[in-house]
């Protein structure tokens, strides 16, 4: 019997599928037409020639049609988040009710199907911008772009063909993802009264900015592939060049600036281990993005010198495949459990292998085919040239990027040989180990290669050119390393001379910038940001100190001693302070924002002779507190100085439980101690743990409401005066007489956890029987706080903001020669 279900909303999901099928169609048929407007123009034939035209009108038709499509998926995938409609799994999936409006628009691209749409929709923002202005080279680079569509639309088609999923639609219903009994009534949206909500981990400012920057970066990568393969398949070897490198140099800062935006996030959440932890996903994107940055410097050898034509392009291609493998990595779940940003698997591990397979075939393809007319040159370049030391510095980056790819890939070489190779014991050592030797090559050939001509330069004029930056580093080094006290390592030693000679050796190129030489500003912007970067990198990392160290020798308990270093963690009182380092630090409470708990966290520096006040600043660190999971979920607050910051997180907080909630037989005396019982008489004074009770009298006119007294009925009052704090609170309970029956009507003061009880009456005595009631002392408010000293962070926000100018200098460079050209 077919059940009917009640308040399901289907007709927003019926519209976004269709526009799913709609973009899948239209991309394959935009792939199909574009392909076939540029072999046809290619042909010898003058009639098969004239046909690509017709086939140009139909892509471009179809292109237009998917955008639209793209469009339509993403209003009708909001419209069902933004309204709370939770029959979709999607929505309940990612999003609840509690969830401010910014956080509805993170929880779109939580999901894997969402974070595809977001990269098929920069697809088709950057495909309208080839559409209008690539002329000569709309239809082979367009082929390549809606190949790349279709193959991102089918990822969420979310149908079954002969037994094989292909896709994960993000409309499909809740009781079709996930049956259960519940799905068994016909009214199951009663139940379901809210979502999952966006994961905890996640709810911060950046998941609004980081991924819709990251996936454009993604989304970018496409466009230099494509007008390599065009420049291939058209064979135009060296044509493409000129119009790939402004977007080339585009990828480069956009990806950049959301890996950037990732590390800044990391850095301030703590969750994802600091600024840059070496987590197999951070890896996976910045392998491309290296050696882009490679694939950037050597199109620029080849434009100004003709040489290394194979490594340009290869480096190009395979920039995109990788991007491609770190979707892979992503979201195939093959990282498991080894990668705090891995989506889990929805099935589509071999629907991604081929999205792979087939962008590696094509460029190996092309590449093969048209080998033997590439434009290789047969004179090897001159030691004294540029190109020669940007080729090395390309195929450094390149070895460097092998080695991490090595690390990063053990998961999948261990699932494709079934060899059980673990990671390393210590990550952040073991990549350290490798990168930064490479990092110091790097830096300095940054730093000279500045000085080298294309095709030959006068060995004498460049040593005397050089000499003085060279001279002076090994000065400021001195100095740098004596200050930052990192003077014991030596590799650390070579790092900031590498780094610090990048700076100073380029800086006489900018200066020479100023003095007209407008051109040569962008690559030494960008080189002097890429080297402040590696330094703060460097100084951050190897000389953080903690200053929360632990003296005392008491430790947080066996359960806090797995994850927490004792030694580096101190307790703190509510209104007691502490001295830590040079600061006084006192926790002044806490407030409730939502699902974070937000700890009040005072710091104070005294000057030690005369006990003035030197600076005075408060910190909220947060957590989101899950008492039954025995867990706390926390994120620092940070404060920014101009050479450091002081970064504050709570390891540990009273876990709150939840409030007591009634059951069968629930009484209210549940929420106090045991009761003491006391005889007493008009007069006496009872103690209690924060004052003491004065019985003052008895009412002998007491009433109780809704309960009339009958000739023979009795209601005597008590009146009591609490005392404590210099304050005093009456209270009068009752004890009544009816119909031969006793009750009693107990009196709270709950402003001291208080409940009184009259139960009896011994005339025989002349006694009155009082029971007392106190609530459990409350437990004095704590945390326990670990807080980090960050020197000298800022050379590396600075530097890849500065890095990041450079790129938009060159790119506005390259831009205006390719217009020029």
């Amino acid at each position: 019997m077919d059940i009917q279900f009640i308040g399901e909303n289907l007709l927003p999901g019926k519209i976004g599928q269709f526009f799913i099928v709609l973009s899948f169609c239209t991309a394959l048929l935009s792939t199909i037409a574009y392909y076939f407007a540029t072999s046809t123009n290619l042909s010898k034939d003058s009639l098969v020639r004239a046909s690509s035209e017709g086939w140009k009108k139909i892509a471009r038709l179809a292109f237009i049609i998917n955008i639209l499509a793209v469009i339509g998926i993403g209003s009708s995938l909001y419209y069902i988040i933004y309204n709370h409609l939770f029959e979709y799994h999607y929505a309940w999936a990612h999003s609840s009710k509690i969830l401010p409006v910014y956080y509805i628009i993170s929880s779109f691209w939580e999901g894997q199907e969402g974070s595809f749409w977001l990269w098929m929709f920069w697809q088709s923002f950057l495909g309208f911008i080839i559409f209008k202005r690539a002329k000569s080279w709309e239809n082979s680079v367009m082929t390549i772009m809606m190949l790349s569509q279709a193959f991102i639309a089918s990822m969420l088609v979310g149908v079954e063909v002969f037994g094989l999923k292909i896709g994960s639609s993000p409309f499909i219903l809740l009781r079709d993802a996930m049956p259960g009994p519940i799905f068994q009534r016909g009214d199951y949206l009663s139940v379901i009264t809210d979502g999952n909500g966006l994961n905890p981990l996640l709810q911060n400012y950046w998941m609004v900015i980081h991924p819709p920057t990251l996936f454009l970066g993604f989304a970018s990568m496409i466009i230099p592939f494509a007008y390599a393969i065009g420049g291939l398949w058209e064979r135009r070897y060296s044509e493409w060049v000129k119009p790939a490198l402004p977007w080339t140099l585009f990828a480069v800062m956009i990806l950049g600036t959301g890996i950037i935006m990732g590390s800044f996030w990391a850095y301030e959440a703590l969750n994802f281990g600091g600024f840059w932890a070496w987590d197999p996903v951070e890896n996976a994107s910045i392998i491309p993005w290296l050696t882009l940055i490679a694939a950037v410097h050597v199109l620029i050898a080849y434009k100004n010198s003709g040489h290394s034509y194979f490594t340009a392009t290869f480096l190009v291609l395979i920039s995109f495949v990788l991007v491609l493998y770190a979707s892979f990595l992503t979201r195939s779940g093959i990282l498991g459990e080894t990668s705090v940003h891995s989506f889990t698997d929805l099935g589509m591990f071999w629907h991604l292998v081929l999205y792979i397979f087939v962008f590696f075939f094509l460029s190996i393809f092309f590449l093969v085919i048209r080998w033997k007319e590439l434009p290789i040159t047969k004179k090897d370049e001159e030691t004294y040239s540029r190109e020669f030391w940007l080729f090395i510095g390309a195929l450094v980056i390149s070895i460097a990027c092998l080695q991490i790819l090595a690390s990063t890939s053990v998961p999948v070489f261990n699932a494709v040989f079934g060899t059980e190779i673990a990671p390393p014991a210590d990550v952040i050592a073991h990549y350290n180990k490798w990168q930064v030797p490479f990092a110091v090559v790097i830096a300095i050939i940054s730093a000279f290669s500045q000085y080298l001509k294309y095709k030959k330069t006068d060995p004498k004029k460049f040593y005397i050119s050089i000499s003085v930056s060279f001279v002076l580093s090994i000065f400021i080094t001195a100095a740098a390393v004596y200050i930052m006290d990192i003077y014991s390592n030596v590799m650390y030693i070579l790092l900031t001379f590498a780094a610090i000679f990048s700076i100073v050796a380029n800086a006489r190129i900018l200066g020479d910038a100023f003095a007209g030489k407008w051109r040569l500003a962008g690559s030494a912007v960008a080189h002097i940001g890429f080297a402040l970067l590696l330094v703060g990198a460097l100084v951050a990392a190897a000389t953080n100190k903690v200053v929360s160290i632990n003296n005392t020798g008491i430790g947080f308990g066996d359960e806090f001693a797995k994850n927490n270093n004792p030694r580096e963690n101190i307790i703190l009182y509510q209104d007691e302070p502490v001295k830590m380092d040079r600061y006084t630090v006192t926790y002044l409470g806490d407030s409730v924002e939502g699902v974070n708990t937000y700890y009040r966290i005072n710091y104070k520096v005294l000057d030690e002779k005369s006990g003035k006040e030197k600076e005075n600043f408060t910190l909220y660190p947060n957590a989101q507190v899950n008492a039954k999971m025995r867990q706390i979920i926390a994120s620092p607050d940070t404060k920014h100085y101009l050479f450091h910051d002081i970064y504050t997180h709570v390891s540990s907080v009273p876990l709150k439980e939840e409030d007591h909630e009634e059951h069968e037989g629930h009484s209210d005396d549940e929420n106090y101690e045991k009761p003491i019982t006391y005889e007493i008489n008009i007069g006496d004074t009872v103690r209690f743990r924060e004052g003491y009770i004065l019985v003052k009298g008895i009412n002998r006119e007491a009433k109780v409401q809704n309960i009339p007294l009958g000739e023979n009925d009795i209601a005597i009052g008590l009146q009591l005066e609490v005392n404590s704090d210099g304050k005093t609170y009456p209270s009068e309970p009752i004890y009544m007489l009816k119909d031969g029956s006793k009750f009693d009507f107990g009196k709270k003061v709950d402003e001291k956890g208080l409940k009184f009880r009259f139960t009896n009456v011994f005339p025989d005595k002349n006694k009155l029987e009082l029971m007392l009631y106190q609530k459990p002392k409350a437990e004095k408010a704590w945390v326990v706080l670990k807080a980090i000293e960050f020197p000298y962070i800022n050379l590396l926000w600075g530097g890849t903001i500065i890095m990041v100018i450079g790129f938009i200098l060159s790119i506005f460079r390259r831009n205006k020669e390719f217009k020029q050209a």
